[in-house]
């Protein structure tokens, strides 16, 4: 009697147990209007990408493995699209490495931005033959282009600045302009802004740092897209993760990110002044193929660019370690959303 009702049972048990669970795209928000996914030829499960208008064109960086067996090696590379945001050249992998190097590339992440007329790409990557956690840093490159192919020069690893810990991993800093002078945001909460002196020394100097009130449910604050400024102040989106379990991981407990937004201001000591309430939710943000993740299984959702004109943006994110997607979002309808941030305590160098 046991061995007859014991699969029907746990049948219902289990199909309870997956109704229960939440499933995070039925909280999306009616201001991500589309999300498109982009392929990039010659090179299977690209992600991450970062995005930029640049020279009248859309330019878009993107992160690929070259050997799923080897989890640390990593590489950038950068095509152009065309304004559907299709592939419009020939995909070209960035050469990041000098050739004295004794370790694979392992680039992660980049984030494209403009200094006046100058291209440059903030990335993650560990130089070191021996792995560690210390062993990665943040890098700036400037990017020449020669009308066929790219060019990283002035390669700098950014080694000297406060609160530097060979047991922490650093990526994910927000670069911004600010009166033709790359900045960039080391955290969120707090919001501690560095200066790189990007004179071969490695020293960032810290220049502002404020400690604002932020409440947000789902996980550590982390850099996301780079900061532009709209309407007087710098807009971005970030990045966090927690680990839960929803309909998208079949119940399992495993680190899910998640995406919001926030402004800052645009004169020091760059204060966080609006946040999101809850995470950016679009269409196929979650639901579509499960990947075992390089890594660890994981869902996710990370954006690293964005382009805007006055009535959307358009934001570039990896989604699970595999893909690159474009979500277009209605812009005044987003702001509308963020939350005001005031108070805090404040220092500005």
């Amino acid at each position: 009697m046991i061995k007859r009702f014991a699969a029907p049972l746990v049948f219902t048990l289990c199909a309870y147990a997956h109704e229960s669970l939440v499933d995070l795209e039925e909280r999306r928000q009616d201001f991500v209007l589309e999300t498109k996914r982009i392929d990039i030829p010659g090179h299977p499960m690209p992600f991450n990408p970062s995005i930029i208008q640049w020279q009248g064109r859309l330019l878009l960086s993107f992160r690929i493995l070259p050997d799923i067996k080897r989890k640390y090696d990593s590489e950038i590379g950068l095509v152009f699209l065309n304004e559907n945001f299709e592939v419009a050249s020939e995909p070209q992998l960035l050469s990041l490495r000098n050739e004295y190097s004794q370790a694979p590339c392992r680039a992660e992440d980049g984030r494209l931005i403009t200094i006046d007329d100058r291209l440059f790409i903030i990335y993650d990557d560990n130089e070191e033959p021996k792995l560690s956690k210390g062993g990665f840093r943040l890098y700036v490159a400037e990017l020449y282009y020669d009308g066929e192919h790219f060019f990283a020069e002035n390669v700098e690893c950014l080694t000297q600045f406060e609160g530097e810990s060979r047991e922490i991993r650093e990526k994910a800093w927000v670069p911004f302009n600010y009166q033709s002078q790359l900045l960039l945001a080391y955290s969120i909460d707090p919001h501690k802004i560095f200066y790189p002196r990007l004179d071969g020394s490695g020293i960032c100097d810290t220049i502002a740092f404020s400690h604002p009130p932020i409440q947000w449910n789902w996980g550590i604050l982390r850099g996301g897209t780079p900061g532009f400024l709209h309407n007087d102040q710098y807009f971005a989106f970030f990045h966090s993760s927690k680990v839960t379990s929803t309909i998208h991981s079949n119940g399992e407990n495993i680190l899910h990110y998640f995406i919001g937004a926030y402004t800052f201001s645009k004169e020091p000591p760059f204060e966080v002044t609006a946040i999101s309430s809850e995470p950016i939710v679009g269409k196929n943000f979650y639901h579509g193929i499960s990947y075992p993740g390089y890594w660890k299984p994981v869902r996710c959702v990370f954006p690293c660019g964005y382009i805007s004109d006055e009535q959307f943006i358009w934001l570039a994110y990896g989604r699970d370690d595999h893909e690159c997607w474009i979500a277009k979002i209605d812009k005044a309808k987003l702001l509308q959303s963020l939350i005001p941030v005031s108070g805090g305590t404040q220092n500005s160098g």
